[in-house]
């Protein structure tokens, strides 16, 4: 059975989550903050977490924090629950790694489809055909196979979602992709989320290949409609 790791310092949001997370077959650990979320996460003691349902609003380490350390060590599936509904808490999370938020008050329902969603799309990720041909663009090659990008004959770091973004864009490049096309074909066809968070992403996509919005070598803004791949094959 899937993991799923709460973390929440309200006892009773515990307690919900993880009765209803039971009942649709998920083994649930919980724990009550920060610090305690990471000894789970990296020392797995009870098996390894698939996927952290991650209260933003703790005392002391907040659930911010806990995802920007996760990510120096672990690529597992994140879900952010805030209590804050202001789109820039949402998406300053997703910007730093996690792969879908909740806001309370929510539906418990909820929280298990979108925790159903997100370990899906992690599935899907893994059964694609392993000896796809790397990609090359000037000094960029992708490898899918290996999931590994270079730059200027340096390996860049990639989160899953930025990866396969890039991949997306890339193997056609020239096509105009709308943020609704991308959400179907990275995120997936059931994402619950806000159509900017692909936004965030392509932002921090085009951070770490060193590429700039403003005179694109790599991905371009089309105004209106999303983005395109514009790097020159070779």
């Amino acid at each position: 059975m899937p993991k799923v790791l709460v973390v929440d310092d309200e006892p009773h949001i515990r307690a919900v989550l993880r009765g209803y997370l039971e009942a649709s077959g998920f083994d649930v650990d919980e724990v009550a903050d920060g610090q305690s979320a990471l000894d789970a996460v990296r020392q797995g003691a009870s098996g390894p977490v698939d996927l952290v349902l991650l209260d933003v609003m703790m005392p002391g380490v907040d659930g911010l924090e806990v995802l920007r350390r996760l990510r120096t060590f672990s690529d597992v599936c994140v879900i952010l629950v805030t209590a804050r509904s202001e789109e820039v808490d949402k998406l300053v999370g997703l910007g730093v790694g996690a792969d879908d938020y909740v806001t309370k008050p929510f539906s418990p329902r909820e929280v298990v489809a979108r925790v159903q969603t997100v370990l899906r799309r992690g599935r899907d990720r893994g059964a694609q055909v392993a000896d796809d041909a790397r990609l090359h663009f000037d000094a960029l090659t992708i490898d899918p196979a290996g999931r590994e990008v270079m730059t200027h004959g340096r390996v860049v770091a990639l989160s899953t979602l930025e990866f396969d973004l890039l991949v997306a864009l890339a193997r056609a490049p020239g096509r105009v992709f709308s943020r609704h096309q991308l959400l179907e074909q990275v995120w997936g066809y059931d994402f619950y989320g806000d159509e900017r968070v692909v936004d965030v992403h392509i932002r921090s996509l085009r951070a770490r290949l060193g590429d700039d919005a403003t005179d694109p070598h790599l991905i371009a803004t089309v105004r209106g409609v999303g983005y395109k791949f514009v790097g020159r094959a070779r």
